[in-house]
C-alpha cells in the first residue's frame, strides 16, 4: 500500500549554463541573509548604527564556515581519511557536513575581531543576532534535504522523507530530521524575541537563551538519527555536546544575570536614534545642546529681572527701581565708540 511521504529532490544542484547552482549553498546564503536582516533591526532598536552587524558579519561568517567544517571533519574523520577515503573530499563543503558547534565557537572569534575593530561589546551584538542565527539554522538545514543526509530512522508515517539508494544509505522512507530541527529553530527564534521583549534580556543572556533551547532540541532529534557517527558509552556525540554546551549556556545565564542585570545602556558609541535615544555621543551632545539653550535663556530672565521690578513697583518706590533698571541695563548695553561725537561734530 502507497503511503503519504515528503519526496527529495532527484539532485542537489542545477547547472546554469557552466555555473552550478547547488541547494545546499542556497540554503546557507540565505540563512545568512535572514540572520543579518534581523540582527540588523534589532541592532538598531538597541541603540546602534544600521550595517554594523553586516560589517561584523564579514568577520563572522567566514570563520563561522571554517568552523563548522572543521568540527565535522575533525567529529567524523573516517569519511575522509583512512582505506578507500580520499583526503581532498574533505575541502568539499559543498557536499553537507557542517557542524554548527564550530561555527558557533569559531564564529564567535570572527565576530570578537570585528566587535574589537568597531569598539563595541561582543555580547551585545550576540544578543540581537542571537534569533537570526536561529532562523539562519532553519534554513540552512534544508539544504540537507537537497542532499539527502541527516535523516532518521525508518517510519512510515504521513510527513516521512522518500530517500533514493545512494552511496552509505538505501532507498526507503525515514524521519525528516532536517524537517524537525528547522521547525525547533523557528520555535526557539520566537522564544528568544519574546523573552527579550518580555525580560530585557542583555550582556549575552538573550543569546545563552538562544544556545540552551536549540541544545534541548538537537539533544533529542540528534537521537533519532541514523547516519554514522561515533558515540560515547553507547551515546552518539553530538548529544554529549549538546548536554554540555546546554549546561554552559545555563551557568553563563545565571551568573550573568547576578553580576550585570539588566541591559547595556550604550551598544555602539557615536550612534544615534535607538532605544530611548540612548547609545550615542550625537544623542549626548544633542542633549548638551538643548540644556545650554535653556540655560541661556534662564540667564536672559534674570537680566531683565531689574527692570521688570522697576516697571512693576508702586507710587512709593517707582522712582528709584525705575533708576536702578536703567543703570543695570546700560551696563548691558555695548560700550559707545569713542570717535562717534567727533564724527557728530564735523
Amino acid at each position: 500500500m502507497d503511503i503519504a511521504y515528503i519526496p527529495s529532490p532527484s539532485t542537489g544542484v542545477i547547472h546554469l549554463g557552466p555555473i552550478p547552482l547547488r541547494g545546499y549553498a542556497f540554503c546557507i546564503i540565505i540563512g545568512v541573509f535572514v540572520a543579518v536582516w534581523l540582527g540588523n533591526k534589532r541592532w538598531i532598536a538597541r541603540g546602534g548604527k544600521p550595517g554594523t552587524v553586516a560589517d561584523i558579519a564579514v568577520w563572522a561568517v567566514p570563520f563561522g564556515l571554517v568552523g563548522g567544517r572543521l568540527y565535522h571533519v575533525i567529529t567524523d574523520y573516517q569519511l575522509y581519511f583512512g582505506e578507500g577515503r580520499n583526503w581532498v573530499d574533505a575541502f568539499k563543503i559543498w557536499e553537507g557536513g557542517l557542524g554548527i558547534w564550530g561555527a558557533i565557537a569559531l564564529g564567535a572569534v570572527g565576530a570578537w575581531i570585528g566587535c574589537r575593530l568597531r569598539g563595541i561589546p561582543l555580547p551585545a551584538w550576540a544578543d540581537a543576532l542571537a534569533p537570526g542565527i536561529a532562523l539562519a539554522q532553519a534554513c540552512g538545514r534544508w539544504g540537507n534535504w537537497f542532499n539527502q543526509e541527516l535523516y532518521g530512522r525508518a517510519t512510515d508515517l504521513p510527513w516521512a522523507v522518500e530517500i533514493s539508494a545512494g552511496p552509505n544509505r538505501d532507498a526507503g522512507t525515514y524521519h525528516p530530521t532536517f524537517l524537525y530541527e528547522s521547525l525547533w529553530c523557528i520555535g526557539v527564534a520566537v522564544l528568544v524575541i519574546w523573552a527579550d521583549r518580555r525580560f530585557k534580556l542583555g550582556h549575552g543572556r538573550a543569546f545563552a537563551l538562544y544556545v540552551a533551547a536549540y541544545c534541548v532540541g538537537r539533544g533529542w532529534i540528534e537521537y533519532m538519527r541514523v547516519d554514522e557517527a561515533h558515540h560515547i558509552l553507547g551515546v552518539r556525540l553530538n548529544v554529549w555536546t549538546s548536554i554540555v554546551v546546554f549546561v554552559l549556556a545555563v551557568i553563563y545565564f545565571v551568573l550573568s544575570a547576578k553580576l550585570r542585570p539588566g541591559r547595556e545602556e550604550v551598544v555602539e558609541p557615536d550612534a544615534s536614534g535607538g532605544e530611548g535615544g540612548k547609545g550615542g555621543k550625537d544623542g549626548k551632545d544633542g542633549k548638551a545642546a538643548v540644556e545650554a539653550k535653556a540655560k541661556a535663556k534662564a540667564e536672559g530672565r534674570t537680566e531683565d529681572k531689574a527692570a521688570v521690578e522697576a516697571a512693576d513697583a508702586g507710587p512709593k518706590d517707582s522712582a528709584p527701581a525705575l533708576a536702578q533698571g536703567a543703570v543695570k541695563a546700560d551696563l548691558r548695553k555695548p560700550a559707545v565708540d569713542a570717535e562717534a561725537p567727533e564724527a557728530d561734530k564735523s
